[in-house]
């Protein structure tokens, strides 16, 4: 049985109809929608006044970022729920699917909101990262060359801008030279190359991401005081914590920021901004995962698939997933020994 917020996909538009003629119940609020169900599935993670109404037992399926969210951790500890973070769940491979349709969207809407923040009216360079000819084109900089990586690179590629991708593991390296070949610089991700890369950039993506775990910080404060005045810098790894020594995270109402005279677009929930591409494109991916844990049972479920144990972060107020446990100073339980 499926329970629906009343007009929750309207603003996209998703009418109740739509909901109710694929079978769904339309229910008046999420505080319902809580009471009444065994699952919860939900995008962003709970916010804090949701926390409050999770039930002991109750599964909550969600994209969570807990290595960087101390005050929701205890929460949902608290709460003696079974979460399970679309982030950590992996592919046999080791790749990350639930996170990577985001990761598709952040990385290609990271170019869009690069070259918003380039211009003079957003306190930016005044630089089109095309260029026209005569002109030079704009040079961005993307550090790290994983999902969102790519896809940031496949956009400003295209845009005509003279695009540098760095990245650490060398299969990666070798990976990205391939399939963009003389389009794109691909340079190893040292501490200098990082330096010389940004000094000389109009906008830095940046793409960092350890599975899990509190995104490091690649560029300082002191490198980001040497960028160009009005250039742009955008975060996409800060749901993570962020890759820039100087990024806070910010909103889509208010989304950059000025540090040294350089401009900081560190929105959370980037794909929040093309909802309807993201609803469809997360869908895709965790609708297998859902109806997995829906039909057979969260513990059956889990046990019978290591990549979506994995995805288990917290199980009744305990510390599930070694980078949480990690990040935030708890005591990691193994959730084979107890499942």
């Amino acid at each position: 049985k499926v329970l629906v917020e009343k007009s929750a996909g309207l603003a996209i538009d998703f009418t109740d109809d739509q909901y109710q003629n694929s079978g769904a119940i339309i229910v008046d609020s999420a505080v319902e929608i809580y009471q009444q169900s065994q699952m919860i599935l939900k995008v962003k993670e709970p916010q804090k006044s949701e926390c409050q109404l999770i039930k002991k037992e109750q599964i909550i399926f969600s994209y969570l970022h807990l290595a960087a969210e101390p005050q929701l951790t205890q929460m949902l500890i608290n709460s003696g729920c079974h979460a399970i973070a679309f982030e950590t769940v992996t592919a046999n491979d080791g790749s990350l699917p639930l996170l990577a349709p985001m990761s598709e969207v952040a990385g290609k809407l990271a170019i869009q909101a690069g070259a918003r923040a380039l211009e003079k009216s957003q306190n930016g360079r005044g630089v089109l990262l095309g260029g026209v000819p005569g002109v030079a084109r704009g040079k961005v900089v993307i550090i790290g060359g994983g999902v969102a990586g790519t896809n940031s690179a496949k956009v400003a590629i295209g845009m005509g801008a003279e695009v540098t991708i760095l990245d650490k593991s060398l299969s990666r390296i070798r990976y990205l030279s391939d399939i963009f070949g003389n389009t794109a610089s691909i340079l190893y991700a040292s501490t200098q190359n990082i330096e010389k890369a940004i000094i000389e950039a109009d906008l830095v993506i940046g793409a960092v991401l350890v599975p899990g775990a509190t995104s490091p910080k690649v560029v300082s404060h002191q490198m980001i005081k040497k960028m160009k005045k009005g250039s742009a810098i955008v975060d996409i790894s800060i749901d993570q914590g962020g890759c820039f020594e100087t990024s806070k995270p910010t909103s889509h109402s208010e989304p950059t920021f000025l540090v040294d005279d350089v401009v900081h677009y560190c929105v959370t929930n980037m794909p929040g901004a093309v909802a309807r591409t993201s609803t469809q494109a997360l869908e895709n991916s965790t609708l297998p995962f859902t109806l997995a844990i829906a039909n057979k049972g969260y513990q059956k479920a889990l046990l019978q698939d290591k990549n979506l144990l994995n995805g288990l972060n917290i199980h009744d107020g305990k510390i599930t997933h070694p980078e949480v446990a990690k990040a935030l100073d708890y005591r990691f339980f193994n959730p084979v020994d107890f499942l």
